[in-house]
């Protein structure tokens, strides 16, 4: 397969961690600003921030797709929403709720979409490039059980900051159940929706960009 110079560079371009940058920096300063709590800002808005600090350090050996880039910044600034207004507070999810009459807040089940749905293409684009795995079903598969499996790490983690920490405001906001007893499976099940859907709708457009790279 035959790639011309111009597409080659164009996908090396750094245009669209530049978009990253400008986008998430200012978010970022405006969610910390006033957050409902600090700490659980700092729970919350931890990936955001370290996509925003270490991405520009790779970028020269280890460029993303433009895809890539393009999701992390969406995830971040849903992250960044969240850790401004705990996810149980987020204005349009209130709106949402009172629309269209649901009993709580749904931000958060978002949120868990989007961990599912830009982790596939995360955990797609480093299989590719740095394993002998080839688009396919090995691939869609191994995936699929590796977002998931992160996942239900997360859900764990919620789980014990209430445990070390014993209930209260703080840690009932990080945990988000709402109420909720199977809040735990339901976020588990909107990542494993995010992850069949990244790949299903976007795998052929992450394949052309990655034969670029």
């Amino acid at each position: 397969m035959t790639i011309s110079a111009d597409s080659t560079s164009s996908t090396r371009s750094p245009f669209w961690l530049i978009v990253l940058i400008c986008v998430v920096g200012p978010v970022s300063v405006w969610s910390y600003i006033d957050a409902k709590d600090t700490i659980i800002w700092w729970a919350e808005a931890i990936p955001a921030i370290f996509a925003l600090v270490f991405l520009p350090f790779t970028f020269r050996v280890f460029p993303l797709t433009p895809l890539l880039y393009i999701l992390i910044t969406i995830h971040a600034v849903i992250l960044l929403i969240g850790a401004h207004y705990t996810y149980a507070e987020v204005p349009i999810g209130d709106w949402f709720r009172d629309l269209f009459g649901y009993d709580r807040n749904h931000f958060d089940r978002l949120g868990h979409l989007a961990q599912g749905f830009v982790p596939a293409i995360l955990a797609r684009e480093l299989l590719l490039r740095t394993s002998p795995l080839k688009p396919g079903k090995w691939l869609f598969w191994i995936v699929l059980m590796s977002v998931l499996g992160f996942s239900a790490f997360y859900e764990i983690i919620e789980w014990q900051s209430v445990v070390w920490a014993g209930e209260g405001d703080v840690t009932g906001d990080f945990l988000g159940t709402q109420g909720d007893v199977w809040d735990a499976q339901k976020d588990m099940a909107m990542a494993l929706i995010g992850v069949i859907s990244a790949q299903l709708l976007l795998g052929r457009l992450h394949d052309r960009q990655l034969a670029q790279l």
